[in-house]
């Protein structure tokens, strides 16, 4: 993804949301008819990749506050924090790409984006949580380094100090 080509900013009402498709139906009809809802409710915020050519929304994702319960983290993991019942986290709510730009790298460049807000926020969060809708997402967010919780074979969690190298961050 080249900088030029797309800007990311928070979803507003400018943004055309109706064409958007991605392949995942769920996906599509969130975009198109719960997010702003969620926006005006401070349940998450969204976040759109707009192609400056043509305005067109070529992906997006959103962010919320969430914790993970240390039971739920691997012992390795676990033994190195404090025993608060939960750790703080950045939930990803969703990510999707519309099927036009798919194959481009977006969804990995919105997954950088998402992570520079998280680390660069001035509330505190330990890592950034998934909740992973299928076993492609969940191979897409381990080539990132995300780990399953225990217990779970699709929510995942990746520390921010090991995001902040992977996206290569400061």
């Amino acid at each position: 993804m080249t900088a030029s080509r797309f800007r990311v900013a928070a979803l507003g009402s400018a943004h055309d949301r109706s064409s958007f498709s991605c392949g995942q139906e769920a996906l599509d009809r969130y975009f198109k008819t719960q997010v702003t809802q969620d926006i005006r409710r401070h349940i998450a915020n969204c976040f759109a990749a707009v192609e400056a050519a043509t305005n067109i929304v070529a992906a997006y994702y959103t962010l919320s506050a969430a914790a993970i319960a240390l039971t739920d983290l691997p012992p390795d993991e676990a033994r190195r924090l404090p025993r608060y019942p939960a750790i703080p986290a950045v939930r990803i709510g969703r990510l999707a790409v519309d099927a036009r730009f798919q194959g481009c790298g977006l969804g990995a460049a919105m997954l950088a984006d998402a992570t520079a807000r998280a680390v660069h926020s001035d509330i505190a969060a330990f890592m950034l949580a998934v909740d992973a809708k299928d076993e492609n997402a969940v191979a897409f967010y381990r080539h990132f380094g995300f780990r399953l919780t225990a217990g779970s074979d699709r929510c995942l969690f990746l520390p921010l100090v090991t995001a902040r190298q992977v996206f290569g961050l400061k």
